[in-house]
């Protein structure tokens, strides 16, 4: 409950209060490292930041209706500008910043580019996202 002097006094007199500063200093922050949980399990930083720019990939709804479709078959350009409604010239941006991280990948055959998934774990992320905001 805010008090009736608004947000700046209920955030001092909470949380500027000396007796909460003293309390939340003593307070263990960071986790106790057991025997299963090592430092060294953690990965570097290089491989946090290839991982990062990928998501970053990923965080576009059009990208990720391009994913859903693909991870459903396979599909040309245009049927999946055409679903996305936007220009093929679009979608295929789109699909070579998706080819660029390795989660997509096209196959010839004649004049048509077919889109395929590659990338195995798009299936979990996919999953993660629908569950949660499907």
């Amino acid at each position: 409950m805010i008090p009736r002097g608004g947000f700046r006094n209920w955030f001092y007199l909470d949380f500027m209060n000396p007796i909460y500063l003293k309390n939340r200093a003593t307070r263990n922050i960071v986790p106790n490292m057991n025997e299963t949980t090592q430092i060294e399990d953690l990965l570097d930083l290089d491989s946090l930041d290839q991982a990062a720019e990928c998501l970053r990939t990923l965080a576009h709804p059009h990208r990720l209706r391009i994913v859903q479709m693909l991870l459903r078959g396979t599909y040309t350009v245009g049927e999946l500008a055409e679903s996305c409604g936007i220009a093929s010239n679009v979608a295929s941006e789109h699909l070579r910043l998706m080819k660029h991280c390795g989660f997509i990948r096209g196959r010839k055959e004649g004049r048509r580019t077919y889109y395929e998934v590659v990338e195995p774990h798009l299936k979990d992320i996919m999953a993660c996202v629908e569950s949660r905001f499907g």
